[in-house]
């Protein structure tokens, strides 16, 4: 059995490490996410390259997602590098006038200069992922007076949530537009935008991304709490390639008990109108310090497979973690053994409604026919993917292979659960006609089918074409023709 949900694993300064990238990569990741909050370009250009580097050598296709920062929401820096222990009933101040290398017990700096204009008395500001609590109890020109109603150790620059959402910050922060540029330079197949408010935040990063020369699918990382009702998130969904469900700051604008509710409806909403979505944050938290995960986390991880996740990210776990190949090894474990339980085959996209184009109307009758004749696997013969991505959308235990000439669309369908990059030579000698019985030779070189496997496969009756996937056939390997 091929494990169908796809692996993310964030690189840092632990993947840097000698021969640790090699056994991570061999381990059964799919995507590397490169974070743009931390290290330079020439980190981030060198850890893409080796990346690409380990695919080629070892004949395989691995996606590259980079992360840009957003807007900095957060504290800034106390004297001296100090922690403060903040206790319950506290006074204790956010000061956009303060220097921001002079935070004391009383107060400290922000970086979020507009914060005192957007918050009122009342509000609650948590901090540093929600281990800190404030109740904002008055505003004095610049300066935000709080009540401490939960305590805790306080260092530099922690971030900063109004519970309930409502910042104005911009999505995009200048830095991210400078990031951008070195997404374009690395080649990165998806961009991850933090703290989208709306469709117009991914219209903008589609826009400026097209203007760098990026081809970059954008995922759009769901943080804030204003971007969950109906139609914003529909507009977010719709304009991006795929949405991450970032737990952390979500968690800590909605609550924590919201979000398990928030994470089904955001993996079945992505799903349902042919989106990827990614599920992120602490799922092997404790594998940073400890070889093994706890049992709360492996629940964690197989809750998201069993929920339709087409992929589970893993970040401080590899980036900077003590056991990043065991946190790899895990997670694989996990996807492949929620994978066998019955309710992560079962289906009913679009079994009701009406298909819009052709393209998706053959590739929901390829995975029908699939399934009812037994097929061993279903080939898409594809420019860009998209046919494969509609049939992924369709939960079954049968294989998709996405073959093409592209390596940018190969490098895109690793993001897909179920979908697998295959390369097929383009051969301008030979005949459209012919292409059959290449797709079979290609299947039988990778150890992919036997004599006398079913074969569904879908192309397009013109080569080259986009779009134009309009063909279903049904090959047996070893038939004399195809």
């Amino acid at each position: 059995m091929i494990r169908r949900t796809k692996i993310l694993a964030t690189l840092g300064p632990a993947t840097d490490r000698p021969g640790v990238l090699d056994s991570i990569l061999a381990a059964g990741v799919n995507v590397v996410r490169v974070n743009f909050s931390h290290g330079s370009e020439a980190e981030h250009l060198g850890r893409v390259k080796a990346v690409r580097d380990w695919a080629h050598a070892n004949d395989t296709y691995i996606g590259v997602l980079m992360d840009l920062q957003g807007p900095k929401i957060r504290t800034a820096s106390f004297k001296d590098g100090i922690k403060i222990t903040l206790n319950n009933g506290d006074h204790f101040a956010l000061d956009a006038d303060q220097d921001e290398l002079s935070g004391d017990q009383a107060s400290v700096g922000i970086a979020y200069k507009t914060l005192p204009q957007e918050v009122k008395p009342g509000n609650i500001l948590i901090l540093d992922d929600g281990k800190i609590v404030l109740q904002v109890s008055s505003i004095d020109g610049n300066k935000i007076n709080t009540l401490v109603t939960q305590g805790g150790i306080l260092s530099d620059k922690k971030g900063i949530n109004l519970r309930g959402g409502g910042l104005s910050a911009n999505a995009l922060t200048e830095k991210d537009k400078k990031d951008i540029f070195t997404a374009a330079k690395a080649k990165a197949d998806y961009v991850a935008l933090s703290f989208p408010i709306n469709g117009d935040d991914v219209r903008e990063t589609k826009a400026l991304l097209s203007k760098a020369g990026c081809e970059a699918g954008v995922i759009s990382k769901i943080e804030r709490a204003e971007s969950l009702e109906k139609d914003t998130i529909l507009d977010i969904i719709n304009e991006s390639a795929g949405i991450m469900v970032a737990r952390g700051d979500l968690g800590v604008e909605i609550g924590d008990a919201q979000l398990p509710a928030q994470q089904k409806r955001l993996i079945q909403m992505a799903r349902a109108n042919d989106r990827i979505v990614i599920t992120a944050t602490q799922m092997l938290e404790s594998m940073i310090e400890n070889p093994i995960p706890t049992r709360a986390e492996v629940f964690d991880v197989a809750n998201a497979v069993l929920d339709g996740t087409d992929a589970v990210m893993l970040s401080a776990e590899t980036a900077a973690g003590n056991f990043p190949e065991n946190a790899v090894r895990t997670m694989a474990e996990v996807c492949l053994e929620a994978e066998k339980n019955p309710i992560a085959k079962e289906s009913h996209h679009r079994l009701n409604e009406s298909f819009e184009y052709i393209d998706e109307t053959i590739a929901m009758s390829a995975m029908y026919a699939a399934n009812h004749l037994g097929a061993k696997i279903v080939v898409s013969l594809t420019q860009t993917g998209k046919t494969a991505m509609w049939m992924s959308r369709i939960s079954s235990g049968i294989s998709i292979y996405a073959m093409s000439d592209n390596i940018q669309t190969l490098r895109k369908v690793t993001l897909y659960r179920g979908v697998y990059p295959c390369s097929i030579d383009k051969d301008t000698s030979s005949e459209w006609s012919d292409v059959n019985q290449k797709v079979i030779d290609t299947l039988i070189k990778n150890s992919v089918v036997e004599d006398r496997d079913l074969v569904v496969l879908t192309k397009g009756m013109y080569k080259d074409k986009s779009g134009g996937t309009n063909m279903m056939k049904i090959l047996r390997v070893g038939d004399a023709n195809y």
